[in-house]
């Protein structure tokens, strides 16, 4: 059996297919040697997380096109026409829709170039609020509260408002409290306050401070503003919650509940 004799209806022989297997599997593996060596090195550098996994899948991405082109060459194509064709393949493609793949492409670098998000924060995008668990090179990943994946296009984060609530060091842990018409609101806001200023994870720079916000229907409601470290937000804001609770249940004072009074005349 001649195994350079090209094989019918395919047209290749049994040792251009033997070549092209060999140098794909030995391609996948230099590439995934290449990476790993590049996660080594880049470690090093100062440069943000994010931007280090974004460059290291996209240059991986880069170096598996490059081995399939040469392992298609072992098949006895010439590599000037698959670049050719593939061009006016890529044309079509973006004439007829790719625009948004691309469009995702180049907001997912800018993404990780500019750091207005990074692994492990805490954003909200689109409506939708996670951590942030990887920056792809085409799509931008969030992992809720409740241990939900969403999957968000890379060009609707960019092109869209972003919150970020752990890019900051310390956080205002505001708690809104209503407390009964009639009520002594200088014994309120005292009592808020030392509340506040006996958490001990509460700061005492920023100062907590006390704001009366709004004569509501049934209440007087009050906002504590307590500042405490971004990592320690919800525990101060769910403790404090609970304590003011406590609080103003042993000095008497009534946070009252939704009410309407209804006045009757008798004619």
């Amino acid at each position: 059996m001649n195994l350079e004799q090209p094989l019918p209806y395919i047209g290749v022989s049994i040792i251009q297919i033997i070549w092209f297997i060999v140098i794909l599997v030995v391609g996948i593996i230099a590439v995934q040697v290449i990476v790993w060596a590049l996660k080594k090195s880049m470690k090093r550098t100062h440069l943000p997380q994010i931007l280090v996994e974004f460059l290291i899948k996209l240059t991986a991405l880069f170096l598996y096109i490059l081995v399939f082109f040469l392992a298609v060459t072992a098949l006895g194509y010439d590599m000037n026409a698959i670049i050719l064709g593939l061009s006016a393949i890529i044309g079509l493609m973006l004439g007829f829709g790719m625009q948004d793949t691309i469009t995702n492409l180049v907001s997912g670098f800018w993404i990780a170039l500019t750091r207005s998000l990074d692994k492990g924060e805490v954003i909200n995008v689109q409506g939708y609020t996670g951590a942030v668990k990887s920056i792809g090179i085409m799509s931008t990943q969030l992992l809720t509260p409740d241990n939900t994946l969403i999957t968000i296009p890379s060009k609707l984060v960019w092109g869209s408002p972003m919150v970020n609530y752990s890019r900051m060091k310390i956080r205002r842990a505001d708690v809104n409290v209503g407390v009964a018409y009639g009520t002594d609101l200088d014994k309120a806001v005292k009592i808020a306050m030392d509340v506040m200023k006996k958490h001990p994870l509460v700061l005492e720079d920023p100062a907590p401070s006390v704001a009366i916000t709004e004569l509501a229907d049934s209440s007087i409601n009050l906002q504590l503003r307590p500042w405490t470290k971004t990592e320690n937000y919800w525990t101060v804001k769910g403790e404090i919650t609970k304590e003011i609770y406590r609080a103003y249940g042993k000095k008497g004072i009534e946070i009252p509940f939704p009410q309407v009074d209804v006045h009757l005349k008798k004619e």
